[in-house]
């Protein structure tokens, strides 16, 4: 990408004079040497104070906290720049909440901004402060007939060891501060544009941060993922180990009940009856809803069996056919389970299917898997069918979920997870 004060200058040489754009590069490096002056001061105090403090051993932590300092310099140079760019510089850090020096610290983008506060507190503040000089100057030459006009008969002196006086000697003086303008303009333009180029070079975001923060969401994910699923398994743990031996007591306590008044009529003997009969309809729902959250079988014997054990239970006719040889990581048999739940849910609630066909095996390192029905077809994933959400979570494991379903069936599901390093 162009450098635009340069593009500028390249596009319209002389309507560049004339234009605001000589004033906005003097304005970045006027503006740059007073903030380089003080980043200046900020560094050498606080390298200075880590060294001496280094025998009471805070020394480091002083050093650490110089050492962030282009931080902030830099975040306020990418809105500086703007003076003279139109687009700003992204910011290359992640979010962080605890721990901000270490964080910082572990960033290359933080010793990058760390190099340029430092070329900008000495090269560009220096060459700030010769600008402002410099225009000053120029503007007083500029200015020369009004002071030789104020000051008549007596003479000006601009330049030590010359007095000027008189019409000709000012018009002069003006000559020359307009011309060192012209000067100031294009090397303003010339020194401004090489500030913004060093500052993408160093306060941009480049690959290398894109990717360090891709992982570190990628990880987060995972671990949201092991998370939710260890959060899956403690509900199915507490339902199967309390509400639902809970439940049987207390059917086999209704039974009792129901022994003893067996042969009493009246509405005592019909009431403990039907409580048995409902306390038995409870205990086959939590039952349904504990293998809904984990079944069981999937921790047991793995990923066929508990597919086998779910198209039993299915009310639509459905097929197995797995080649599956080994047990495969937790985190992927789970994704593929609750992924053909769905596809047979779905399958079963929309697409008026009488025929569903569970196909599949392991490629490689990779889980093929194939859900078919003959339905009618036309699913939408996005339009609430819970496959989105899957479809999620498998992208955490680096897999991908394709569904095909044209108008008038049939619908295909197919899911691929690769199974090395799940």
């Amino acid at each position: 990408m162009d450098v635009a004060v340069w593009a500028v200058v390249r596009r319209r040489p002389l309507g560049f004079l004339v234009s605001g754009w000589p004033w906005r590069a003097w304005a970045l490096l006027v503006s740059g040497a007073v903030q380089g002056v003080l980043t200046l001061v900020v560094l050498a105090v606080g390298v200075l104070a880590g060294v001496a403090l280094s025998a009471v051993g805070v020394g480091l932590a002083v050093l650490a906290g110089t050492a962030v300092l282009g931080v902030p310099v830099g975040a306020v140079e990418r809105r500086r720049l703007r003076l003279v760019e139109p687009v700003q510089l992204a910011d290359p850090h992640r979010t962080v909440g605890q721990r901000w020096v270490r964080s910082r610290l572990r960033e290359r983008a933080t010793w990058r901004e760390l190099g340029y506060a430092a070329l900008q507190s000495t090269v560009f503040t220096a060459l700030g402060l010769l600008f402002a000089a410099g225009i000053g100057f120029c503007l007083l030459l500029l200015a020369a007939p009004v002071f030789i006009w104020a000051v008549s008969p007596d003479t000006v002196m601009l330049v030590p060891g010359r007095a000027v006086s008189g019409p000709v000697d000012g018009l002069a003086a003006s000559a020359v501060g307009l011309l060192g303008l012209v000067v100031a303009a294009y090397s303003g333009a010339l020194v401004a544009g090489a500030q913004v180029w060093l500052a993408r070079l160093l306060l941009a975001v480049r690959d290398e941060d894109l990717g360090a923060q891709v992982v570190e969401l990628t990880r987060s994910r995972a671990r949201l993922a092991d998370a939710f699923e260890a959060e899956r398994r403690r509900i199915e743990r507490d339902l199967h180990d309390g509400a639902q031996q809970q439940l049987v007591a207390l059917g086999m306590t209704l039974g009792l009940a129901e022994l003893e008044l067996r042969g009493q009529d009246g509405p005592v003997a019909e009431l403990v009856t039907r409580a048995r009969g409902e306390a038995r309809l409870a205990l086959d729902q939590l039952r349904t809803l504990v293998r809904g959250i984990h079944p069981q079988v999937l921790t047991d014997h793995g990923l066929p069996a508990a597919l086998e054990e779910l198209a039993l239970r299915h009310p639509v006719p459905v097929t197995v056919e797995l080649d599956v040889p080994r047990r495969l990581p937790g985190p992927v048999e789970s994704a593929a389970y609750f992924t053909v739940t769905e596809a047979l849910t779905n399958a079963a609630k929309h697409s008026g299917a009488d025929e569903i066909a569970v196909e599949g095996g392991v490629d490689g390192d990779v889980l093929v898997l194939s859900v078919t029905d003959n339905g009618r077809g036309g699913a939408d994933p996005a339009a609430g069918t819970g496959l989105q959400g899957l479809a999620d979570r498998v992208a955490i494991l680096e897999g991908r979920l394709t569904v095909t379903s044209p108008a008038g069936g049939p619908t295909r599901l197919r899911l691929e997870v690769p199974c090395s390093g799940s």
